[in-house]
């Protein structure tokens, strides 16, 4: 379905980096939106029992593992306990963040009026508070996804993520503050919550409404802090050490599972970013647009869907962020078909080729435009016999 574009507003990159939906016309715009509305609908109409019951489970298995990996670590002293308690509490508090915080607190189950599975209600078992995050996460990054100096998400205002965004000698360093970040995402997570680096870059930390959301996460912080590290700890007795040591290394790997996940969304190479002003004026189908393009899946088998919260549908969420997260699955094909009748990219890939494409980005982009180590070495090479040149020239003569 290819048309010119008489009509449409194109706003372009200072890279020159080419539209990748030129060749759609208003018309075909709209037509998408119409067809990603009707499918929507389609789904908020069947809704019921069986999701109902899906994220119920998701509950119990969630918080039986929990409690059953807490109580094996009551005898972490000996190695086996450790191990297995460990290993079930890794899993615990992924499922806790990634299928039941993230998607409750967007709104995905408050169709079922039941007060213990609604995005007002529910507190997640993460650093930063639920209120908190949800401004910046629903209401800022999934309203200006990928939009230069205005999501803040890409690149979590300390990365450069996109070849438009301007380099700085501070992006050398990018590679290790990802795996720094990654390793204490919670934790980057409050910060850039609070919108922490701007406030201080601008001097603003005595505002009101920061200084309260600071206190805010920092109660959060310190709750938190006391039940990993304090609480549970004290509860084994002889295995207060062993205990700790597992709670840190099950936050350890809730982190870099989370923070990798994300990155596959996101960050790949083949998902689109945008000019600041690009959404001045955008109508819906616009906005189903830059959702579409500027989103990316992972391939895998059910079990790693549901421990990525689904997000492995991270372009069927960025369509339809309150939809239940079961139901991500069954319309891809859909939108995958979508994509390819209207002509756009569906990127995807194994969870390996993902995490090994955003590193990538990551670590080409921590360089300025153009440079490459072998470009760099062929230069000085051409500016060492240049300066070497003329003197065997004058002995030669």
């Amino acid at each position: 379905m290819r048309a010119a574009t008489e009509g449409r507003r194109h706003t372009p990159k200072p890279s020159g980096k080419p539209d990748p939906t030129a060749h759609l016309s208003v018309e075909q715009v709209e037509a998408l939106g119409r067809e990603l509305d009707a499918l929507r609908q389609e789904v908020v109409d069947s809704r019921g029992a069986r999701d109902a019951a899906y994220i119920r489970k998701v509950i119990t298995v969630q918080r039986s593992l929990e409690m059953g990996s807490r109580a094996v670590l009551l005898f972490s002293k000996f190695p086996p306990a450790w191990v297995l308690g460990t290993a079930g509490l890794s899993v615990a508090k992924i499922l806790e963040n990634m299928e039941l915080g993230h998607n409750i607190m967007h709104g995905q189950w408050d169709w079922m009026r039941d007060p213990k599975i609604h995005s007002t209600a529910w507190e997640w078992d993460h650093a930063s508070p639920s209120e908190l995050w949800k401004h910046s996460h629903n209401e800022l990054h999934h309203t200006f996804t990928n939009v230069l100096g205005r999501d803040n998400d890409l690149g979590y205002g300390i990365m450069r993520v996109d070849e438009d965004q301007e380099w700085k000698p501070a992006h050398i360093a990018q590679p290790l503050v990802n795996f720094v970040t990654a390793c204490i995402f919670e934790y980057g997570i409050v910060a850039y919550d609070l919108d922490l680096m701007k406030h201080l870059d601008e001097g603003t930390t005595d505002d009101e409404e920061f200084r309260r959301n600071l206190r805010a996460s920092l109660r959060k912080v310190g709750q938190q802090s006391a039940k990993d590290y304090l609480v549970h700890p004290l509860l084994s007795g002889p295995s207060f050490l062993h205990t700790l040591a597992a709670n840190a290394v099950a936050n350890l790997v809730r982190n870099l599972w989370t923070h990798s996940v994300i990155m596959c969304g996101h960050f790949p190479e083949g998902v689109e970013t945008f000019a600041t002003d690009s959404i001045e004026g955008e109508t819906r189908g616009e906005w189903y647009l830059r959702q579409m393009i500027g989103s990316a899946n992972i391939h895998g088998s059910k079990a790693m869907h549901v421990m990525t919260g689904n997000l492995s549908h991270q372009i069927e969420h960025h369509l339809f962020p309150d939809l239940p997260s079961n139901r991500y699955a069954e319309i891809a094909p859909r939108i995958r078909d979508i994509c390819e009748r209207y002509g756009l990219s569906y990127t995807t890939g194994a969870l390996h080729e993902q995490v090994a494409s955003a590193w990538k980005q990551v670590l080409r982009l921590s360089l300025p435009n153009g440079f490459t180590v072998r470009g760099s070495a062929a230069g000085a090479l051409r500016r060492l016999g240049n300066r070497l040149r003329a003197p065997l020239a004058a002995v030669a003569g």
